[in-house]
Formats: structure tokens, sequence, C-alpha cells
């Protein structure tokens, strides 16, 4: 529940400072989109939709590693400060979650093209990065949040595209977070990262002194891709480290974008490079490089598992951030106005596609039907639609796979004996742009066994699932029976 207000009050604050530090397009897009409807005019007889559209075909076309006509543009990876074509010269269709539809070509990336990042990362470790001070990366990562926030409609644009959120969210947290992140660590390191004085003796000095490790990779999922890149990216340059990052080849755009910014701030080339491309080839690569010396990888508790495998056999160090089954409890004294409120955003914020999400809702007995029916009446008014469009709540998931998934495993919880009280299907009334999107109404669902696939396995999707107790020692057992620590 927290996690869900305090996304809306981050949003609200951010809402303000994000639009005053857009690059002057973006800006007078959401000026636009504010004057107008969904179907009205702007001052110059353009709809919000259509500055929306125009906005993204601008953002698209000046991809920083970008080629090809302007019909398709092709994300290439991001080595020593420019743009590379993959080694193999293979590509991965991109598709846009909101319509089904081609968004870009992007890199196929191998063993080959790993090997390239990792020389030019190592070579930037040797090279003036080695001599930066402390102070001087600090104030580069505050140079790199002051990049983002100049251009925090681009990126938002660019991110609402790729993963089908809702361009607000993208806006409000996800680009807003992404710069915070740089901030709060250009702090942090300032005060905590040096020698560090430990248990001292009489006649002995003994202390601690964090150093770079070298070239670290970084994988990250698609669900918060510029979010969670820079929660990764803005500690490892502080350091001092070189880095190769993977984002998922689900949403792989806003990498590029960063790129861009980390050597417009004055970071020598080679100290940040993108591979694109899939797990089982480009990240698998990443992972057992030599030159790596450790990997942080946010994503699926399977693909965590093998990466973690992988680091132990190598004795290389690893940071690994799964999946998660969260339950929210709502006991029968709780206040329910709060509950009421917060609960429909805990569970679908994001579409349900956030690792913090609650998809299970463990109720009280005396407390069931009026959680019950306050969820289902908050998850039928949301409006789920085209994530352009001023009024969307909730966007469509982030891929064909990912929704069959859902779908999936909603069928097999109705098979098990389980109620799916709304959502669920496909809503209706989506513009005809948009039917070939991948939105799924949100779902709540009652009655799914305990040992049931819905109730053991995350979800990640709209799916909320209500759960009754008795007692305080059932709701804690209850929560605490899945094999997910989160």
């Amino acid at each position: 529940l927290h996690t869900g207000s305090w996304c809306k009050e981050a949003g609200d604050r951010r809402d303000a400072c994000a639009m005053a530090s857009m690059s002057a397009a973006a800006a007078s897009f959401f000026a636009e989109a504010s004057r107008a409807d969904d179907g009205g005019a702007g001052d110059a007889g353009m709809t919000a939709k259509q500055a929306v559209v125009q906005a993204r075909r601008r953002v698209l076309e000046a991809l920083p590693a970008a080629g090809g006509d302007a019909e398709m543009p092709v994300a290439r990876n991001w080595v020593a400060g420019s743009g590379a074509a993959p080694a193999a010269g293979q590509w991965i269709e991109d598709l846009a979650p909101a319509t089904g539809q081609q968004l870009a070509r992007v890199a196929d990336s191998c063993a080959e093209d790993v090997a390239a990042a990792v020389r030019a990362a190592e070579e930037a470790g040797r090279g003036e990065w080695a001599r930066w001070t402390l102070a001087q990366r600090c104030h580069a990562l505050w140079r790199i949040a002051d990049g983002i926030a100049a251009r925090a409609g681009d990126l938002a644009v660019l991110e609402s595209a790729d993963c089908g959120k809702p361009l607000r969210l993208a806006r409000t947290v996800d680009v807003a977070r992404a710069e915070e992140n740089f901030r709060f660590f250009a702090s942090f390191a300032r005060h905590q990262v040096g020698a560090t004085p430990t248990h001292l003796s009489e006649g002995v000095v003994n202390y601690e002194e964090r150093a770079p490790l070298g070239v670290v990779g970084l994988i990250t999922p698609w669900n918060l891709p510029l979010y969670l890149l820079t929660w990764k990216v803005a500690p490892a340059l502080a350091i001092g480290n070189t880095i190769v990052a993977k984002p998922s080849e689900w949403s792989p755009l806003t990498a590029l974008a960063l790129g861009e910014v980390i050597r417009d701030a004055g970071v020598p080339p080679g100290v940040f490079n993108v591979v694109q491309g899939r797990g089982a080839s480009a990240g698998e690569a990443l992972v057992t490089h030599p030159g790596v010396r450790m990997v942080s990888f946010t994503g699926g508790t399977a693909t965590g598992r093998i990466v973690g495998g992988h680091c132990g056999r190598l004795f290389k160090r690893v940071s690994l951030e799964l999946g998660g089954k969260n339950a929210a409890i709502v006991m029968a004294d709780a206040d329910m106005e709060l509950v009421e409120r917060e609960l429909p955003r805990a569970a679908f914020l994001n579409a349900g596609q956030i690792c913090l999400c609650c998809e299970r809702i463990l109720v009280q007995r005396p407390a069931y039907e009026r959680v019950k029916a306050a969820l289902v009446r908050a998850a039928t008014a949301l409006v789920v639609g085209d994530p352009d469009a001023q009024g969307t709540q909730c966007g469509p998931l982030i891929h064909p796979r990912q929704a069959a998934k859902v779908v999936r495993m909603l069928d097999e919880a109705r098979e098990d004996g389980a109620t799916v009280v709304c959502g669920g299907i496909k809503p209706v009334g989506l513009p005809p742009h948009c039917a070939d999107g991948c939105f799924l109404a949100p779902a709540v669902v009652e009655g799914a066994a305990q040992g049931s696939r819905l109730t053991q396995n995350e979800t990640f999707g709209p799916v909320a699932s209500l759960q009754l107790f008795d007692s305080e020692e059932e709701a804690i057992a209850l929560a605490n029976d899945t094999a997910y620590g989160l």
C-alpha cells in the first residue's frame, strides 16, 4: 500500500519540475495535450493524440544510435560513445505494446558484440576515467541528472511507446525517478565512499577503502527500463567502474537515449556501453565474459538462477533482484477508507507489472465483502486504453507472450475452481489502432487454492487474487507460504 501511495506522491511532486525542464518540442506537446481532449483540437488545429504521435515519431527518428529510414528506426548497440551495428547483422522486432505493430528494429547481438563492448569499457577504465576523482565523478552524475531533466519529455514519450505505459506515468514516475537516482548517488557517494577507519587498536590503524572493480555488467528488465537501469548505473559510475548494460529486448530504447545523455555530460567514451539482444545470447555472453568483474541482474527468478549459477562457477560477484508474490494483509479494524483508496493502485499500477505490486490480497472475514466490492468497483472503473490518451490509467501488457501467460494463469485458476469476479478479458471500446494491442482488463479473482499456480507464482499482470482469513496467525502463514522472499 505504501508503494502505491509513494508513487502517486512522487508523481505529484515531480510534475511541475518535469514540465519545466522538458525540451522545447516535448514541452509544447504537453501544453497542447493539456488544452485539448482526445477529440478536441489545440490552437494549431492539432489534437492531443496527433501531438503525441508527432512527438513520438520525432523522438524515435532522433535515437542516438538510429539508422535506416524514418519509417523504421534501427536501435544499434552503443559502444565507445556511438552506435554499432550487430556483428552478425541480425535484428529483433521491437513491438509497440499498444498497437502490436513494429516500433523499431533492435540489434540481436552475439558474443562478438559483447566482447567489443567489454574491450571499450576496459580501455576506458585505463584511460582518462581512471584519473577522475570522486568529486569529478559526482559532479558528472549531477550533470547526467540535469540532462535527464532537460530531456524529460522525450524520454517519457520513448518509454511510453516502448513499454505501453500511460504517458503521464512514464513522465512523473519513470523519468522523474531516473533523474533522482543520479542526484541521490551523487550525494551519497560524496559522504559514504572513501577511506573509513575501522576497529582501531593501539599502534595500528585499520581502514577500508572502496575502489572500482572494473567492468560491471548490468542486466535490466522490461517493466521499468530507464528507472531500474539508472538505479544500477549511478552507483557504478560514482565508484569509478565502467559499464556494459543489456536492457530487455522488449524495451530497449531508453537505454540508448541514456547513452547520449551520459556522453553529453562529459563522461569519456567507453565508460557506458549498451549491448542489445536476447538473454540467451547477449545476456549469457555478458555474464560469462572473463573481463566482466561483477553482474547486477534484475528480472525473473528462473533466469536469475541461471545468472547466479554462472557467477558462482566463475567466482564472480553478483547481485540478483528477482520476482515476488506480495501479499497485502487487511485486518478487520483497518482504516477502510485508506484501504479502498490505495489498494487498487498497489495492485494495478503499471498494469500490475512491478515486482512490488500486491498480487495477493488477504482480507479478514468481517471486512472481506466490503474490500471485495471496493476492489471490483475500482478495477472496473480503471480506464484501460491507448497510453497516449490523457485519461488512460492502465495501459497494455508489455508483449503478446506476457499477455498470453497472464490469460493462461487465469484460465488455469478457473479450471481449479477459482472465480474471476471481473476483468481478465480484452476490454471493449479500444480505438481501432489499438485492436491488436496487449490489453487486459484488470482482474479480481477469489477462491484460488493456496497451492494453485495463481497463488504460488508471479503473475506480473493486472490481477489481484483475494484470499479469506480469520486470525492474524493464519494471515501470516498464508502470506509466507510461497517460494518468494518478497
